[in-house]
């Protein structure tokens, strides 16, 4: 059973949210907040899977409760994923939530089923932001990243094949689309992707997409491998 808080200031959004998800077989709402601070005290008291955060609340916004989360000390493996709820696809905080741990982000108008699909998604470690959609939300407000002249250190770490999968990754490709284009199993992608988030520190492939842009290396842009890393 997937565990949900919910974090929103309005009490019919946040009703509406409930009769979604308690109607799913393998969801449970397990408590409500109208916003961050309360929010925090709910997620320590039921410890919830999933929180669904909204940006702008009274009191303490969604990206401050983001931040109070990302610096709470227990295991990553014990924080509750997150799910930010903007009014806006090209949100500012949206973006900076990411960076501070978040999951991805959904509109408020999104479906129930689109919404219970992306609960289950994070739910399983994955990331509900599409790379490509992550890309267009750097680039709108922080255009171009900074070059760098050499990779960062830790970037070395990777080995010519990772090295290929981390260019891929970057460029938004999945799993499927990387297992194609460099005829190998989507699990020896899974694998492979795993180890570089591993050696680069990163939470997930969206995080990649972040990490790649601060540091100038867009997937187009990334050293290739020494004969394509085979």
């Amino acid at each position: 059973m997937i565990r949900v808080a919910l974090v929103d200031d309005q009490e019919l959004f946040r009703s509406g949210l409930r009769v979604v998800l308690d109607a799913q077989e393998d969801m449970v709402v397990v408590g409500e907040a109208a916003n961050g601070a309360d929010g925090l005290v709910l997620i320590h008291a039921e410890d919830p899977d999933v929180v669904l955060l909204d940006m702008r609340m009274p009191v303490m916004d969604g990206l401050a409760t983001m931040r109070a989360l990302a610096a709470d000390r227990r295991a990553d493996d014990v924080r509750p994923r997150v799910i930010v709820l903007t009014t806006f696809a090209l949100d500012r905080a949206a973006m900076d939530a990411i960076r501070s741990g978040a999951q991805g982000f959904l509109l408020k108008d999104t479906t129930p089923a689109f919404l219970t699909a992306a609960i289950r998604t994070v739910h399983d470690g994955n990331a509900v932001l599409a790379p490509g959609e992550l890309s267009r939300l750097l680039d709108r407000h922080e255009p171009g990243g900074t070059p760098t002249v050499e990779p960062p250190a830790e970037f070395g770490r990777l080995s010519p094949r990772e090295v290929v999968v981390f260019a891929r990754v970057a460029r938004g490709e999945t799993n499927a689309e990387i297992a194609a284009a460099e005829y190998v199993s989507e699990s020896t992608v899974k694998t492979q992707v795993s180890s570089i988030l591993q050696k680069l520190d990163l939470r997930d492939r969206v995080h990649l997409v972040v990490w790649a842009h601060d540091h100038g290396l867009p997937g187009d842009t990334v050293p290739s491998a020494p004969n394509g890393g085979r």
